[in-house]
């Protein structure tokens, strides 16, 4: 049904137009209720976009609670655009993942770019500095034209928007499964730097102060953004291209510098970008933190286009804009900082006193609603919850030990598993070195980018098995926080905190909800465990299309503190005669591996076990290791195991080999998943206070120049290969898989 403007609010009713905007009977009497009146279109759409799961986080709240937020160096938890952690020496790092899943599915190249742009406004909103972009993709199997062109233009989306803004992309990960075919999933994050006495919140306080409108004017792009994101995706998706939003990455470089500029001036009260919902959003918001009310007279506001209305102003999703609030008569000093970057900033609004928000609009009131309503009053569902059928079925699975008959052959199809295979076609398209901070490139466990002027770098990594969730959510959420510190542990950091992007299908379905339900959990006894409050996130639901939901991905985002650029560790091999040490015992654990995959063409059983109390033994005390210098490198063990990472291990430029000896089953010792275990190198003069400290690990061989993989069980050489050929062979395996015909 198509919408009109010109609807009177009894036709809204009885034609249920509000149900085409994403609202439910029972919440339209709801409003009737909060208004005592029948609310008009614009009142509508207003409510719509506030109430829809992207913004309110109607059916996530009670979950949300669950996660630990709190910690001695958290600055500022969930509730602003970002999330911050003090680092010492009045600095703080900022950080946030997002998603754009839904407009990427339909429009890949703006919905990633964009996706790209609306992260980096939440970290510059705080007053912070963006220093590094990470992301975390996934995809259906490379061996589709539709897969392959989602692919493809989402990579180049995020490449042209980051590479234009100025802004490195270091690193970030991409899977690819069945799951996804339909429904992509586009997580970006931002990390940025900021002194503590500059961080800003997202609030209009002050009665009779102004409210600014700053960047380019208002378009129709986006319109209902917020709710498109907050339902299935549809087959037939082209009808939602005009929810997809268009980005300007020049604009926003320049909006980044005029807003950094703005902070140091104390006519700045607040600042909050305009992401989804807009004006919306941003304005509502800003006045229910601030426990105010806002009036806003859109004939104000600059528009791209002609015979706006206010329902198109209010719901648009036009990009690189934002929100301040400014002390009363000091507004043209800020008008002026944005005109010396070329920017428009024009006052559209004031505070007042009465905790309403009032649009106005060619001389007359178009929305007159209680502000809190908007925000901390939307409704909260608690949805009901049951185990998901298969669930017990996995646990009941004894999923054998996996059958091989050639080690090097099937090492070697490891490491053309798209999800293992080298991302470099990826990283290669983005500019990781642009601000020159950047210490560890794309590629390693975690990326790592400097603090100028000071001995400090922070690294940053992205996670998650997905496929451990599907089999276990509890189990999987455990192990994605888990992997996301061992790769920040791994590259010689301590971990801070994590910001996470939740990706489920549809919530209202019990089983997804109990998905939902389990993984939160295991996620949050993971980050008490480790230490790692969440200090920012991002909800995604509704990912599934013709009643197929992808596997359930809470994607993790995690910084960790180097104190000293001493510390930073390679995750690849360093000398000829280091000592290689696995640290960690291997147990038969195939559920949810990649040669499951390979062999059987589905994941079935249960995840691998995760003991949290050992997790976080062993991270502490490599960590100390690391910091005494006493570890040549470092790598974690995920998927395709131990034969995997010593593969891994391999591939730098120093053109080494390894010579491993196996002492167990070789199959189990090599492919199997086992969590909370570590691939180290030592010199050999560090060899006895090593074993001193890491009983549980055992000495595998060395580093060699040979460079030669040669493995031996048993008395028996089992794999020997040429480094050179397994890194070709893992390098160029996407390049492959997207010139093949499909």
């Amino acid at each position: 049904m198509q919408l009109t403007h010109n609807i009177d609010p009894e036709k809204i009713e009885q034609d249920r137009l509000y149900q085409d905007m994403g609202l439910s009977d029972e919440e339209f009497e709801k409003i009737k209720t909060i208004l005592g009146r029948r609310p008009n279109f614009t009142e509508t759409g207003i409510f719509s976009v506030m109430w829809s799961e992207h913004c309110s986080y109607k059916t996530s709240k009670p979950l949300l609670r669950k996660f630990p937020t709190e910690g001695p160096n958290v600055l500022q938890g969930p509730g602003e655009g970002a999330g911050v952690i003090d680092i010492g020496d009045g600095q703080a790092v900022v950080f946030k993942v997002e998603s754009h899943n839904h407009p990427s599915a339909v429009e890949p190249y703006q919905g990633a770019a964009t996706g790209v742009g609306g992260i980096i406004r939440d970290v510059f909103s705080m007053g912070a500095r963006p220093i590094a972009l990470m992301n975390s993709l996934r995809f259906g199997p490379l061996t589709t034209n539709r897969t392959k062109y989602l692919f493809s233009e989402v990579v180049a989306g995020i490449a042209g928007y980051g590479n234009c803004v100025g802004v490195p992309t270091v690193g970030g990960e991409v899977q690819f499964d069945d799951s996804y075919e339909d429904n992509p999933l586009v997580n970006a994050m931002c990390v940025g730097l900021i002194n503590h006495e500059d961080v800003q919140k997202g609030i209009a306080a002050g009665i009779g102060n102004t409210i600014l409108y700053a960047g380019p004017p208002t378009g129709r792009d986006g319109i209902h953004g917020a709710t498109f994101a907050s339902d299935d995706l549809a087959e037939d998706s082209n009808k939602d291209r005009p929810a997809v939003q268009v980005g300007d990455p020049f604009m926003e470089k320049l909006l980044i510098e005029a807003c950094l500029e703005v902070i140091h001036s104390d006519a700045l009260v607040g600042m909050q970008d305009m992401g989804a919902a807009g004006l919306t959003s941003s304005a509502s918001e800003m006045a229910s933190k601030a426990g105010t009310g806002l009036e806003m007279n859109l004939d104000l506001v600059p528009q791209r286009e002609q015979h706006m209305t206010a329902y198109e102003m209010m719901l648009s999703e036009s990009q690189e804009r934002m929100l301040l609030c400014v002390k009363a008569g000091r507004e043209q000093e800020i008008i002026d900082i944005f005109e010396k970057y070329g920017l428009k900033s024009v006052p559209v609004g004031k505070v007042i006193e009465e905790k309403v928000f009032r649009i106005k609009h060619h001389g007359e009131v178009v929305a007159d609603i209680p502000v809190d309503s908007l925000a901390d009053d939307a409704p909260v569902y608690h949805m009901p919850s049951k185990e998901a059928a298969y669930y017990q079925d996995f646990q009941q699975i004894d999923v054998k030990t996996p059958v091989v008959d050639n080690y090097g052959e099937t090492l070697k199809q490891l490491l053309q598993q798209p999800t293992i295979a080298s991302k470099e076609w990826v990283y290669d398209q983005y500019d990781s070195m642009v601000q020159t901070n950047t210490v560890v490139t794309p590629g390693s466990d975690a990326a790592v980018v400097r603090i100028k002027g000071t001995d400090k770098a922070l690294a940053i990594t992205t996670d998650c098995n997905s496929r451990y969730i599907y089999l276990d959510p509890e189990e999987g959420g455990k192990i994605a926080v888990a992997e996301a510190a061992r790769n920040i542990i791994c590259s010689g950091a301590k971990p801070l905190g994590l910001t996470d992007g939740l990706n489920f299908g549809n919530p209202t379905n019990p089983e997804i909800f109990w998905q939902m339900e389990k993984s939160v959990e295991g996620m949050s006894a993971a980050c008490e465990a480790l230490q790692t409050p969440v200090i920012s996130g991002n909800v995604s639901l509704y990912n599934q299309s013709k009643g197929k939901s992808i596997y359930p991905t809470p994607v993790v985002g995690m910084v960790g503190l180097h104190e000293s650029t001493a510390h930073i560790t390679p995750s690849f091999f360093q000398e000829a005669g280091d000592i290689i040490y696995l640290i960690g015992e291997t147990r038969d654990e195939f559920g949810g591996s990649e040669l499951q995959f390979i062999q059987n063409g589905r994941y079935e059983g249960k995840a691998p076990h995760l003991d949290l109390n050992i997790e976080a033994e062993r991270q502490e005390k490599l960590l100390s290791f690391i910091r005494q210098g006493k570890i040549q490198s470092a790598h974690d063990l995920a998927e395709g195991g131990l034969g995997v990472a010593l593969a891994e291990s391999l591939f730098s430029e120093k053109d080494l080999g390894a010579k491993v000896t196996l002492s167990g089953d070789a199959t189990v010792e090599l492919f199997s998943e086992t969590q909370s275990r570590f691939l180290v190198t030592v010199k050999p003069e560090n060899q006895s206070a090593f074993e001193k400290v890491f009983t549980d690990a055992t000495n595998l061989g060395e580093v060699t120049a040979d460079r030669q993989l040669t493995i031996t069980a048993n008395n028996e050489n089992i794999l020997q290969e040429a480094a050179a050929e397994l890194k070709a062979l893992w390098k160029g395996a996407i390049p492959c898989l997207l010139k093949s015909k499909a």
